[in-house]
């Protein structure tokens, strides 16, 4: 299946600055993609790139298998984007605001107000359509910022960070709702900090920063690309260094220490780790409580693919 979203060798400077260096980027059809980095990776210079926001020095970008350029309106309009700061006009209604943001690809009256009425529905704001944007909560005002993005049926929609600064509840519906969309046939691709979001919802995951493309897989496959396992903490009342000495010579355990009440050891990928750790610790008589076995996440293959170190 051809690619809806092609970027080959893509390199865009800032003078001596590289923002993109050399970037690939493949999508195919149907997929919820999630676009990972830190403050500064390059994920927004990309995603301008693609739109056409931004010139770029080197490189090609195809949408659709179409070579995407500044007036290729055609290709712009099976496109939807939903950014990070909410885009709506304070002077207009819940209604107009959608309306007005549909007109830009539908200039029909008659199939703009029933594709309005169906976004309307479909992130449930039918009781504030007469509402402006400053009379709505916080989490409503990102489900209007979503309608307006989706209101003229795009195959393919861009949401950067589309739920910072919400409650759960809007979170989840937010969620709930991109989902649907891809289920209806779009393809999204996917910004977001929050780690779990991106686990929950994306179908394949590239990660990346200083313009390049470290990693990419589903989340399964990211994972296992660390050879991180599991993060094993067990109550105990006591464990000295024989016990810590025992647990770190052990093949499976990359880490052990104790911190008075708990004994928490790192593990590499490993079929009985649990087992093992336990086992070394009826060898050296030590009592234990609760046990707790934590899988690896989506936050520790970003952390170790990128770095600790904090971005400005």
């Amino acid at each position: 299946m051809e690619d809806i979203i092609a970027v080959d060798n893509l390199v865009k400077r800032y003078g001596d600055v590289i923002a993109l260096d050399h970037f690939n980027l493949h999508i195919a059809p149907g997929e919820v993609f999630g676009l990972l980095g830190p403050n500064g990776s390059g994920k927004t210079t990309v995603i301008n790139c693609m739109l056409q926001l931004l010139t770029y020095d080197k490189g090609s970008i195809s949408l659709f298998g179409e070579s995407m350029t500044p007036v290729r309106y055609d290709l712009k309009r099976r496109v939807g984007i939903v950014p990070q700061n909410v885009a709506v006009f304070e002077e207009l209604t819940v209604r107009q605001n959608i309306d007005y943001f549909c007109a830009l690809y539908v200039p029909d009256k008659g199939r703009r107000a029933a594709l309005v009425d169906e976004a309307i529905a479909f992130v449930g704001l039918e009781d504030y359509v007469r509402f402006r944007p400053r009379k709505l909560s916080g989490g409503l005002l990102r489900r209007l910022n979503i309608a307006c993005g989706i209101a003229h049926k795009p195959e393919l929609i861009f949401f950067d960070e589309p739920t910072v600064a919400v409650d759960p509840q809007s979170r989840n519906a937010i969620l709930e709702g991109i989902l649907r969309l891809n289920a209806q046939g779009s393809t999204i691709v996917y910004t977001s900090h929050y780690m779990e979001e991106v686990e929950d919802i994306c179908t394949r995951i590239m990660i990346m920063d200083q313009g390049r493309a470290l990693a990419t897989g589903t989340n399964d496959e990211l994972k296992a690309m660390i050879g991180t396992g599991e993060r094993i903490r067990v109550e105990v009342d006591a464990a000295d260094d024989a016990v810590l000495r025992a647990l770190r010579a052990l093949p499976c355990v990359a880490g052990a220490t104790f911190d008075g009440a708990v004994l928490e050891t790192t593990c590499g990928n490993g079929q009985h780790n649990v087992a093992d750790v336990l086992a070394v610790l009826a060898t050296h008589g030590v009592a234990t409580g609760r046990i707790y076995a934590e899988p690896p996440t989506l936050n520790d293959v970003f952390l170790e693919v990128t770095g600790k170190e904090l971005r400005d």
